[in-house]
């Protein structure tokens, strides 16, 4: 229910009068009916001492047919691009479920500090543990994502998904890390006993938004701009 400015109630019930301009006629295109007109009009108010030649007329009309031809081109061309635009963002729609890669599985850590960031498991995890390394492939931070209860027992698996991690930016040792560009990834064992490995940065597409032309898609709590997308399967 909408209310205006002064509170009263506006919304409207019943049928909506429709206005009269919808069903004006389009006078953007020129037809056969107006070039007729046109000749006739210039037939008219021509000079009777010099009347107008019929190879003038001719060229005349030509030239009002192709100006009539280049504005229907125009307008047909602006349909296509609509068109292909809303096709285009069908295609984007239908990659809904599928799995989307950004291409990179680096983190930029700033020493000191906790860094956040998200990697997607495609099957249950019984037990398994997230690396950080660095350039050299050096391993400078690790995180048991095990449920274990205080005895370090394994009580729960973790079903496939999405899980957010925090690492504290300090090596296996307890040295703080300097700031640079780490790389994460994660191996693990599946409750049927299966060694898997996953990585930051391929993640499945939940939903599709659009804005100002540009679609977003939904990869684990983050919208990533398609653009930034380098592979979809």
């Amino acid at each position: 229910m909408a209310i205006n400015a002064s509170g009263q109630n506006t919304a409207i019930y019943g049928n909506t009068p429709t206005s009269t301009t919808e069903n004006a006629e389009d006078k953007t295109a020129l037809n056969n009916s107006d070039f007729m007109t046109l000749l006739l009009v210039e037939l008219q108010n021509q000079d009777p001492t010099e009347p107008m030649d019929s190879q003038t007329i001719l060229t005349q009309t030509s030239q009002l047919a192709t100006l009539e031809s280049s504005d229907n081109t125009n307008n047909a061309l602006a349909e296509l691009a609509n068109s292909l635009g809303s096709n285009d963002q069908f295609s984007t729609i239908a990659a809904i479920g599928k799995r989307a890669d950004l291409g990179s599985d680096g983190i930029a850590h700033e020493s000191g500090s906790t860094s956040k960031f998200e990697i997607y498991f495609p099957e249950d995890i019984k037990a398994g543990t997230v690396e950080i390394t660095d350039t050299d492939e050096n391993i400078v931070g690790e995180i048991d994502i095990s449920m274990k209860d205080s005895d370090g027992n394994i009580i729960e698996q973790r079903d496939a998904g999405v899980y957010q991690f925090d690492w504290d930016g300090l090596n296996p040792k307890g040295n703080v890390i300097e700031s640079g560009s780490y790389h994460v990834n994660a191996s693990y064992i599946t409750p049927a006993g299966d060694k898997l490995s996953t990585r930051l940065g391929a993640y499945p597409i939940e939903s599709v938004k659009f804005d100002k032309g540009e679609a977003y898609l939904k990869l684990g709590s983050s919208y990533v701009p398609i653009s930034s997308v380098q592979e979809i399967y």
